[in-house]
């Protein structure tokens, strides 16, 4: 429990702002996390709102729970590391691997290949979601970043927030682009009729603000290589944007049924390549490329194939 009785300078500051000028090893968003939770007395009252301004002799307890024990189990599963010291690790995430524990997958997933890869990982980042600090689709591969203590977990999201940190994605869409470079900026939120599903959804009905860019790499008759920057991290994001363009991405079970290009996919065709971000104590960029799935790698000699026998 830590107790805070703040001085006369300290009089009109916002009560999560304080906190996390007192707290510097605790990020903003845990800070507020704490106060809806109920662990933030002020003047012997429990506080749940972080816009109430302390001021000067205000007393300000604060509880930081004790992380509950994690009752996911550790699994020899392999993992195609790209990049690994103290404080990260940089994974090249398979078709068909779930990142955490959720409804129909309480096991095998890419938390559980952590816990015994990683063995002080628990409790990081949360119980469920230990050094998880942003996520690929099951059947999306490619670069994913794991934090291994609560520096880089915090240092990982302030930087996922702030988007200094760079995600690029390759992508195989159905159709060809009129340009060869653009940006989607739609707002992203559950699909009102299938919960299961995301979609475009104005800000004022629930939907959060989503922005894509893209640059065509290659075309191929009917389909195009796509390079895809995030600028936001929103679920299915690529998948939603490049559907509601008109250019689904090739193989999503979701977002483009009814479409076939007659290649045996594992999962759609989108690989998280490239992942540029800085290092947490150090500062230094790391830059970090994941080498395509041997599925995407044949789709694309496939389509190359039959462009060269059309011309």
């Amino acid at each position: 429990m830590t107790e805070f009785i703040l001085q006369l300078e300290d009089t009109g500051a916002r009560l999560d702002r304080y906190l996390a000028q007192e707290l510097p090893d605790l990020s903003r968003s845990r800070i507020q996390q704490l106060i809806e939770q109920g662990n933030v007395q002020l003047n012997g009252k429990v506080c749940t709102t972080k816009k109430i301004n302390v001021k000067a002799g205000d007393r300000i307890i604060l509880e930081i729970p004790e992380v509950q024990p994690l009752e996911l189990q550790a699994e020899d599963i392999p993992l195609d590391i790209l990049y690994e010291d103290e404080q990260l690790l940089i994974l090249n995430k398979p078709a068909g691997l779930v990142v955490h524990p959720a409804p129909g997958h309480p096991d095998g997933t890419l938390v559980n290949a952590l816990l015994a890869h990683c063995p002080h990982l628990p409790g990081i980042g949360g119980v469920q979601r230990p050094g998880i600090v942003h996520r690929l689709d099951k059947d999306t591969t490619g670069a994913i970043a794991i934090a291994k203590t609560d520096i880089a977990y915090q240092s990982l999201q302030a930087q996922l927030q702030a988007k200094t940190a760079r995600r690029e994605y390759l992508g195989v869409v159905y159709g060809a682009p009129k340009t060869a470079s653009g940006s989607v900026d739609l707002p992203i939120g559950r699909h009102p009729q299938d919960r299961k599903k995301m979609a475009v959804v104005p800000i004022e009905k629930g939907g959060r603000s989503a922005i894509t860019h893209w640059q065509v790499l290659e075309r191929l008759g009917n389909y195009t290589l796509i390079l895809f920057q995030l600028e936001t991290g929103r679920t299915h994001q690529i998948r939603v944007h490049s559907a509601k363009i008109g250019h689904p991405i090739v193989g999503d079970p979701i977002y483009s049924s009814g479409h076939s290009v007659g290649v045996n996919l594992t999962g759609q065709a989108l690989h998280a390549w490239r992942l540029k971000l800085q290092h947490p104590i150090s500062e230094d960029w790391i830059e970090v490329t994941a080498p395509p799935p041997q599925t995407l790698t044949t789709l694309l000699e496939v389509l190359r194939r039959r462009v060269a026998m059309s011309s």
